[in-house]
C-alpha cells in the first residue's frame, strides 16, 4: 500500500488521460482526468474506479498529456488496460467530436458504435480451441525415422493413423480428432513429443456454408467503363451514381473496389437491409475471398466480434454491412459506398440517431478518398446536389445488353370492387399469375404490410383494439391467432367479444402479407408453394438467406413480401412482379411521401426482366390519375426529380430548408406538454432575435403514445445558410430543459414525421 507521499511521487512521473466513461447520463457527458502510464495512448479502453464509492468502471481514452489543472493528489489513477492495442482510432475519434457537435448526442454514445456492443462489459471474447499437430521437431520426419527412434510401434496402427494425418493435413482442432482417431493415441503421442496440443484463436465465420461460385474475368461494358471512369477522374469527392435496376451496378462496384485493393488501401460497401448482406457478400466473397468481413446487427456476438477484430487489425480489407458497417474499424480508406442511397434505413431513428451518408462524407474527407452514391432511384437531396455541381454524376441510363426496363400496367382497383371483386388481388394480377405459373416462371408479390390484418374493429360500436402501451391499432397475425403492436411488440389475445358492447362480430383492416398468401393458396393449390418474407418470417439468424435460398429452386415460384424483397435482389427467372397497394406509402401526412412511392414502385418494378426472360409488371391502385404513377410507369425519374424538386422549392421543404423536429416525450402527459411549451416558448424568442426560421410550429405527433411515453414535437424549417447556427441555439435549448424523467431528441430531415 503507498502512503500519500509515495502516491503523489508517482503521479509526479506518470502523464494523465481524459477519459469518458461508460455512463449515458448527460451530466457525466464530459471527460475526467485520471493518471495513466506513458504506453497508453488515445482510443485505449480502460478501467478507472468512478464515483464516491470508486467503482470499477469502463472508459475511452481521448486524449493524453503530460499535466492537468486538477489537485494531483486527488486524481485517481487508471486501473488497467482492457485490450492489447487501441481500438478506436484517431480518425474515428475525430468523426465521434464533429458527430457530438453536429447532432448533439452524447460522446460515449457514439464511441458505442464503433465496438461492438457485447466488448463492454467484456462479455465477449476471443474464441479459443484445442489443436493438435507434427511437432515442428518431427515436421520433415517419417514412419520411419520414428520407427528407428522407437518413438511409434510398427503394430501401433492407431498412433501410425493420427501421425500421417496431422503430416498431410497440419495443426487440426481436437475436437475433430476426435471423432475419426483413438484419444489414446492423440494423448500418448502429445506425451512423447511427437505432436504438440495447443490453444489457438478460432474465427467464428459468418455464413461459412454459403457456397462460392468463381464466374471468372468479367468483361465490363462500355456503359459501366464510362461510369467507373467518371468516378475515378471526378475532382469532387462524391459521386452520385445514377443506374437504372439492373444495369450493372454492382460491376461497377466490384472494379472500383478491386482497384482500390491493388493500390493497399481498404473499402467499406454498405447495403440498405440485413436481407441483402448475404448477397452481397457471397458476390464479394466471390471476388476477393477472405479479404471480406461482414458487419450488421443480425449476427451473433461472436461473429460480430470476430469479423471486426479481422477488420481492426488489418485481417479483412473489405467492410460491407448495413448501416453499421461505415463505422468499421478500418485503416487508409481508398473507397466508400453506399448502395440504395435513397433507403431510409440510412437514417437511425434511434439514439443515437445520425445519417450515414453524412458520417460517410466525414470519413471520405478525413482519408481523401471517393464516395459514391449508387442508386436507380437517388433521393430528392441527393441529387439536387449533384444537379448544382456539388456532387459529381455518373450515369447508366439503360439495362444490360440495352434491354428494355419491363412494362407496367396499372389497375384502377375502383373498378374492381364495381365489379364485385372485394379481394386484394385484381382479376388481372390473378390472370397473370397463372400465365406466368404455366410457363414455369417467378412472380414477387410486393404489399408493405405484415400479419393478416392491420386492426380489428367491432361491427357494431366501431371499437378497435389498440395497444395498451401505444396510441395504435393491434394487427391480427392470423399464423399466431394473436393481436400484435408493431411499434412495442407487445401480444395480446385474439378478442372474442367487443369490450366495449360485447358484441361477437368484428370486421378486419387492411389485409397484410399473411392474408395474400392465405388467398393465393386458395387460388392456386397445388400449382405451386408460397413463400412470405417479413419481420415475422426472417427472425432467425439466417432467415432471409433461407428464404431467397428457397425461392431460388424450383420448388417455389411465388415470393410475398414487404419492401425487403423489393431491394436489390437479382434473380434471372422473375417473369412478373405485382405491387398489391402502391397507394399506402402515398398518401401519409409526410413530404417525402410520393418520393418514397416513387422509390418502392421503381425499385419493385425492377425484380423483373433482368435476364433473357421479359418481364411484367402490375401495379394496383385506387388513385390512377396522381402524377407519381405517371412517371413510374414511364421509369421516368428525371421528370419526376424536375416536378418534386419544384414543388419542394415553392414549400420551402429540404433540400431547399433544413426540417428539424425536436421530439418530447414523457410518461405525464401534462408534465410533456409542459415541457413541450418551455421548450418550443425559448425557440420562439431565438426566432423573434435571429433570422432564419421558415416555419415553426408545436403539436402532438402523430403516433401520439409509444411504449407508455406521450410523445410530442416541434417543428421548424431553417433557411440552409442560418441552418446551423440556429440549430446550436436549438441544441443549447434542448440540453438545459433534458432530463431523465423527460426525454428530448432533436432530429435533422427525419425520414419518418410520425
Amino acid at each position: 500500500m503507498l502512503g500519500d507521499d509515495a502516491f503523489e511521487k508517482e503521479i509526479d512521473i506518470m502523464k494523465y488521460a481524459q477519459i469518458i466513461v461508460e455512463v449515458s447520463a448527460s451530466e457525466v457527458d464530459r471527460v475526467f482526468d485520471y493518471a495513466c502510464e506513458d504506453a497508453l495512448s488515445p482510443g485505449y479502453r480502460v478501467l478507472v474506479p468512478f464515483g464516491k464509492s470508486n467503482k470499477p468502471i469502463e472508459g475511452y481514452v481521448l486524449h493524453t498529456k503530460q499535466d492537468t489543472d486538477f489537485d494531483k493528489s486527488k486524481i485517481k489513477a487508471v486501473i488497467r488496460v482492457l485490450d492489447e492495442i487501441p481500438v478506436i482510432s484517431p480518425e474515428l475519434l475525430q468523426v465521434a467530436a464533429q458527430v457530438k457537435q453536429d447532432y448533439n448526442l452524447k460522446m460515449v454514445d457514439i464511441l458505442r458504435l464503433f465496438i461492438p456492443a457485447q466488448m463492454r462489459g467484456g462479455r465477449i471474447k476471443e474464441l479459443k480451441r484445442f489443436f493438435v499437430g507434427v511437432s515442428e521437431e518431427y515436421k520433415k520426419s517419417t514412419l520411419d525415422d520414428l520407427f528407428e527412434k522407437k518413438l511409434i510401434k510398427p503394430s501401433a496402427q492407431n498412433r501410425i493413423d493420427v501421425f500421417c494425418y496431422l503430416q498431410e493435413k497440419g495443426d487440426v482442432p481436437l475436437s475433430v480428432l476426435e471423432k475419426t482417431f483413438s484419444t489414446s493415441a492423440i494423448n500418448a503421442l502429445v506425451t512423447l513429443g511427437v505432436l504438440h496440443k495447443q490453444m489457438q484463436s478460432v474465427g467464428r465465420v459468418p455464413y461459412a456454408n454459403q457456397p462460392l461460385q468463381d464466374k471468372g474475368a468479367v468483361v465490363l461494358l462500355q456503359s459501366q467503363c464510362d461510369a467507373i471512369a467518371k468516378i475515378e477522374g471526378s475532382q469532387k469527392m462524391v459521386t452520385v451514381l445514377h443506374g437504372v435496376t439492373g444495369s450493372g451496378k454492382t460491376e461497377v462496384y466490384l472494379a472500383l473496389i478491386e482497384k482500390t485493393l491493388r493500390a493497399n488501401k481498404t473499402a467499406i460497401m454498405l447495403v440498405p437491409e440485413i436481407g441483402l448482406t448475404p448477397q452481397a457478400l457471397r458476390i464479394f466473397r466471390n471476388k476477393f475471398g477472405e479479404s471480406v468481413a461482414i458487419l450488421h446487427s443480425g449476427l451473433s456476438a461472436g461473429e460480430r466480434f470476430d469479423e471486426w477484430k479481422r477488420l481492426l487489425l488489418g485481417q479483412a480489407t473489405v467492410a460491407i454491412g448495413a448501416r453499421s458497417a461505415i463505422f468499421a474499424p478500418l485503416q487508409n480508406i481508398g473507397i466508400i459506398i453506399i448502395d440504395e442511397e435513397h433507403d431510409s434505413s440510412y437514417l437511425s431513428e434511434n439514439n443515437p440517431r445520425y445519417d450515414t451518408k453524412e458520417i460517410a462524407k466525414l470519413r471520405a474527407s478525413h482519408h481523401l478518398c471517393k464516395l459514391v452514391l449508387g442508386s436507380a432511384t437517388p433521393s430528392i437531396d441527393t441529387y439536387q446536389k449533384a444537379t448544382v455541381g456539388e456532387y459529381d454524376l455518373a450515369e447508366m441510363p439503360h439495362r444490360i445488353n440495352n434491354k428494355a426496363l419491363p412494362p407496367l400496367q396499372i389497375v384502377d382497383m375502383r373498378e374492381e370492387i364495381a365489379k364485385g371483386n372485394h379481394s386484394a388481388l385484381s382479376e388481372t394480377l390473378l390472370y397473370e399469375i397463372d400465365q406466368t405459373l404455366a410457363q414455369n416462371n417467378k412472380i414477387m408479390l410486393f404489399i408493405n404490410r405484415r400479419g393478416y390484418a392491420s386492426y380489428l374493429q367491432c361491427g357494431a360500436c366501431g371499437y378497435v383494439a389498440k395497444c395498451s402501451d401505444c396510441d395504435v391499432s393491434l394487427v391480427y397475425h392470423r399464423d399466431e391467432n394473436v393481436l400484435k403492436c408493431h411499434f412495442c411488440n407487445n401480444r395480446f389475445a385474439l378478442l372474442e367479444l367487443c369490450p366495449e358492447c360485447k358484441s361477437n362480430h368484428f370486421r378486419r383492416g387492411f389485409v397484410g402479407t399473411e392474408k395474400i398468401v392465405e388467398n393465393l393458396q386458395e387460388h392456386f393449390a397445388g400449382k405451386t408453394k408460397i413463400l412470405r418474407m417479413d419481420n415475422d418470417t426472417v427472425q432467425k439468424k439466417d432467415g432471409h438467406l433461407e428464404i431467397l435460398d428457397k425461392f431460388a429452386t424450383a420448388e417455389y415460384n411465388i415470393l410475398v413480401g414487404t419492401q425487403m424483397i423489393v431491394k436489390g435482389h437479382d434473380f434471372n427467372n422473375v417473369a412478373l412482379v405485382g405491387i398489391l397497394d402502391a397507394d399506402m406509402s402515398l398518401h401519409f401526412n409526410d413530404y417525402k411521401a410520393v418520393e418514397r412511392t416513387f422509390q418502392l414502385i421503381t425499385q419493385a418494378s425492377g425484380r423483373a426482366g433482368r435476364a433473357a426472360i421479359d418481364g411484367k409488371v402490375i401495379l394496383q391502385t385506387y388513385t390512377p390519375k396522381h402524377y407519381v404513377y405517371h412517371f413510374a410507369s414511364n421509369g421516368d425519374y428525371k421528370n419526376f426529380f424536375a416536378k418534386e424538386c419544384n414543388l419542394r422549392e415553392i414549400t420551402k421543404y429540404p433540400p431547399f430548408s433544413v426540417l428539424v423536429r425536436v421530439l418530447v416525450s414523457g410518461q405525464d402527459e401534462i408534465e410533456t406538454h409542459t415541457l413541450l411549451r418551455q421548450v418550443f416558448d425559448k425557440i420562439v424568442d431565438i426566432s423573434k432575435q435571429k433570422r432564419g426560421f421558415l416555419y415553426l410550429s408545436c403539436m402532438r405527433s402523430p403516433i401520439k403514445r409509444i411504449q407508455k411515453s406521450f410523445r410530442m414535437q416541434v417543428l421548424c424549417r431553417l433557411e440552409m445558410n442560418s441552418s446551423k447556427e440556429l440549430l446550436q441555439d436549438i441544441y443549447h435549448i434542448v440540453n438545459r430543459h433534458n432530463s431523465t424523467k423527460n426525454k428530448i431528441f432533436v432530429e435533422i430531415n427525419p425520414s419518418n414525421l410520425s
